[in-house]
């Protein structure tokens, strides 16, 4: 049977067809009238099918008998109604009309004729009744009184054309029975299913089973009543039989009504339960909307644990609990400082200690909600660790809640592949092998197991749930309410009044910003770090000045970048690259003037792109002036209009000569950080940082069991080079050379620059046995690349060394990698070649100079 539901997906149909299952009679789904296409097959089959049975009908008609006209019009009475209300046997698939029992038994009373009439009226009724709301179709009318009278003839055949079954008298009687209702199915169905084959192109079984098969052992069952029905008529006469059928449908219909309440009961708890979850879903982006990542985190941590919670068995209360701690399990950060969550370099050991409270305020807020399961416990314990070092009460093992142990993994792994202000995010791959890697220590080795195997059809589920973005709209303006019922402060004079300095009041507002400037110098010069410098500012400045989002962009080569944002619109600011002079930050590094209450909407990166919008209506940014010139720009925001006042330009430009030195400071000291670690010709780390990391892999391959290998490759006859060309060029093919070993190498490969022509390359994972075809097709595209970009005839000599074969320790591995790679470079012919040929490059040279 086709749905009449409009608007339903194809999808979510199943699911609504279950839903009805014990419905009243009266359905909303026609049996067997369908919503006909117009495609040409299915029309000349519905033709087809019309012109049958006319052939098959016409007939009996013309050869009409006088028939017993009361029964006659006494079923048509009581069949008639019940067609046009829809009455008969439902079920979540269709209905059985009750009218076809009338036909059976009618049938019984061997009048052809009369029972066609009443097929046919039945029909026409049934199809009028079930199309009041969707207009009439004279085709899909006669279509559906076409297929009723093929089905009264072919039931008429096994009742009196078919030869009789054989055997005792009742058996032979239900036989038939039996055979007449399976006829009459099957004359019904089959048309019907075959129409829809033509329509849709569903396959014709599959749509037969599901949508028919079930429909058989009514129309037996109404067969047999029918034969029963014919007894008692033979007996007393059909108008008792009538009536006792009348009298027997009516504690049916009161039973069939309680179902309906039932189902609605059952319904109605289903939408409380729906409305329950999605009120705790709004509470928890209430509490986090001023994070704009915060939607799509509290998804993907819902899907994946209730995921991986059904995987491990989890009870139906255990999985509700987890989906509500799933929502709410950070609403404890609402008793930690905003600078500390959103602080975009490490926590200091005491902000930690303060963000360690959360999971107990949030669990203690949880507590007087009264859930009926157990959110609590899982939300208080989702920082605990497997080995038992984690927070709030150091919890091991199996002592930490099952929900609390999923969600901690869940969590972490959500944190790992989000964006965050202190780092860009990890691929979920790498992310997952993390989690991997602290399995047995932080983590529940079984929990990790299940999303390590599942994580990315866990991932494609998240993503497929949407996400209805919570936007507090904080711009309305509301008309009337001059005044609050208490009144206004007595502080806040009327305008006429403003005039009047209230000079205590200035005091003590002179008093506060000297000791929040005094502060904030002192706190200015205690870090060398920038993230934290800029973290302390945002911070305290906004003490002194209010404001919505700040920005600090420092100047690299032509473009501002932004180097620490927080506030409104973050993820918006971060994404901007200014040029310098073009924008209201672009103009003020160029100028080195500043800018009060000018347009952010100005900004390149965003303006007159309708992605990128911004409910911030004024800015003041000021340069940031260092020893060699300007360095950035530093830019406050407000929501409000003219938002800001000469008072706070004069605080902060009186701020800017100390937070630009901080910041020259910070940044030299990252250089020199760097320039520790990091070759300055051609950007690979070098011998110091090889050595650190060295130690560490082979630390990490002595834990877990792994191989290691470690290259050592140098440039033959690179002397040449330098006597030859200079080494202006002998640094540029340096520069080449390091290029092309990172490109052949993967992203898990390490490569650094020992001194010299020198290079070595870490392969974490790379065996023995494969070692001579790497370092082969390593060595041949190496010299390929630099060969296409620099014209040289580049020859390498490569030597290695595996580790726990030719050494445990970074000093073994590099002697040996190093006397194997001097004796390849004995040992080849490539050297003599290489000499070779740049001699003859020379005096060609040479001789095209003398010319």
């Amino acid at each position: 049977m086709q749905s009449s539901r409009p608007g339903i997906p194809e999808r979510d149909r199943e699911k609504h067809l279950r839903k009805d299952r014990g419905n009243v009679c009266r359905s909303f789904r026609r049996f067997p009238s369908r919503r006909m296409n117009s495609t040409s097959a299915n029309r000349a089959f519905v033709r087809l099918m019309i012109l049958i049975a006319m052939a098959t009908t016409l007939p009996p008609f013309f050869a009409w008998r006088t028939a017993d006209l009361p029964q006659l019009l006494a079923f048509l009475a009581v069949s008639v109604p019940a067609s046009y209300f829809r009455v008969g046997f439902s079920h979540g698939q269709g209905l059985v009309p009750l009218a076809l029992l009338f036909v059976m038994i009618s049938l019984r009373t061997g009048q052809l004729e009369q029972t066609l009439l009443l097929a046919a009226t039945n029909a026409l009724a049934f199809e009028l009744g079930g199309r009041r709301s969707h207009g009439k179709n004279a085709e899909q009318v006669l279509f559906t009184m076409a297929v009723w009278c093929i089905a009264a003839v072919a039931g008429d055949y096994v009742l009196n054309g078919a030869p009789q079954p054989m055997g005792r008298m009742e058996v032979a009687a239900a036989l038939q029975s039996v055979l007449l209702g399976v006829s009459m199915f099957i004359s019904i169905s089959f048309p019907e299913v075959l129409a829809q084959r033509l329509e849709t192109g569903q396959r014709l079984m599959q749509a037969w089973k599901e949508r028919h098969v079930w429909m058989m052992p009514y129309f037996v069952a109404s067969a047999l009543i029918a034969a029963l029905f014919d007894v008692a008529r033979s007996q007393f006469g059909w108008q008792i039989p009538l009536l006792l059928m009348v009298a027997l449908y009516l504690p049916y219909r009161a039973y069939l009504l309680y179902l309906e309440k039932v189902e609605e009961s059952l319904r109605h708890a289903e939408e409380m339960a729906a409305l329950h979850l999605r009120t705790i879903e709004a509470l928890a982006l209430a509490i986090d909307a001023k994070d704009e990542t915060t939607q799509e985190h509290l998804q993907r941590v819902q899907v994946y644990a209730v995921e991986i919670g059904k995987e491990l068995g989890l009870s139906g209360r255990e999985l509700e609990a987890l989906r509500a701690a799933a929502l709410l399990h950070d609403i404890g950060k609402l008793a930690v400082p905003e600078h500390i969550i959103s602080k975009p370099g490490r926590l200091t050991p005491e902000e930690f200690e303060r963000m360690k409270i959360h999971p107990v305020v949030g669990a203690q807020i949880l507590e007087r909600v009264r859930f009926p399961y157990p959110v609590a416990p899982i939300v208080r314990s989702h920082h605990e660790r497997w080995d038992g070092n984690g927070y709030p009460d150091r919890l091991k093992g199996e002592e930490i809640p099952i929900g609390a142990r999923i969600l901690s993994v869940v969590d972490t792994l959500d944190a790992l592949a989000t964006d965050r202000h202190y780092r860009k995010a990890l691929p979920l791959d790498e992310a997952v092998g993390i989690i991997l890697q602290e399995a047995g220590k932080a983590f529940d080795p079984r929990v990790v197991e299940v999303l390590a195997r599942r994580y990315r059809e866990l991932e494609q589920m998240a993503r497929a749930r949407s996400v209805n973005e919570l936007k507090l709209q904080k711009e309305v303006e509301i008309q009337g309410g001059e005044a609050p019922g208490a009144g206004f402060e007595t502080a806040a004079q009327p305008a006429a009044a403003a005039s009047q300095p209230d000079f205590l009041n200035q005091i003590a507002a002179a008093r506060q910003e000297a000791h929040e400037l005094f502060e904030l110098a002192h706190n200015l010069g205690t870090s060398l770090s920038l993230d934290e410098t800029l973290s302390v500012l945002s911070v305290r400045l906004k003490r002194i000045i209010p404001y919505d989002a700040m920005a600090v962009y420092l100047k690299k080569e032509k473009v501002l970048e932004p180097a620490f944002v927080t506030g409104e619109n973050a993820r918006l600011f971060s994404s901007l690259r200014i040029p310098v002079g073009q924008g209201l930050s672009g103009w003020v590094a160029e100028t080195g003037r500043e800018i009060l209450n000018g347009n952010p909407s100005v900004e390149p990166g965003y303006l007159n792109d309708e992605t990128k919008f911004s409910t911030l209506q004024s800015a003041l940014a000021v340069p940031l002036e260092g020893l060699n010139g300007i360095i950035g720009v530093l830019t406050l925001y407000r929501a409000e209009r003219n938002a800001f006042s000469r008072d706070h330009m004069r605080v902060l430009l009186a701020v800017c000569s100390k937070l630009a030195l901080a910041v020259e400071n910070a940044l030299r000291y990252h250089q020199a950080e760097s320039s520790a670690t990091t070759d300055f010709l051609t950007g690979l780390p070098n011998a110091r940082s090889l050595f650190h990391h060295l130690d560490n892999e082979l630390a990490r391959s002595r834990r877990l069991g792994g191989v290691l290998t470690l290259a050592v490759i140098d440039v033959d006859n690179f002397k040449l080079i330098n006597d030859e060309r200079g080494h202006l060029e002998g640094n540029r093919l340096l520069q080449l050379l390091g290029e092309a070993l990172r490109t052949h190498c993967r992203e898990s490969d390490y490569v650094a620059r020992m001194g010299g022509d020198e290079f070595v390359l870490v392969l974490g994972g790379l065996a023995r046995d494969l070692a001579p075809m790497r370092m082969a097709h390593l060595k041949r595209g190496v010299e390929e690349e630099v060969r296409a970009k620099s014209g040289y005839e580049l020859a390498l000599s490569v030597g290695w060394a595996c580790y726990p074969e030719d050494g445990d320790n970074a000093e073994d591995l590099l002697s040996t990698a190093d006397r194997e790679m001097y004796r390849a470079k004995q040992s080849s012919e490539s050297r003599r070649r290489t000499r070779a040929r740049w001699q003859q490059w020379a005096y060609r040279m040479e001789q095209t100079a003398i010319q």
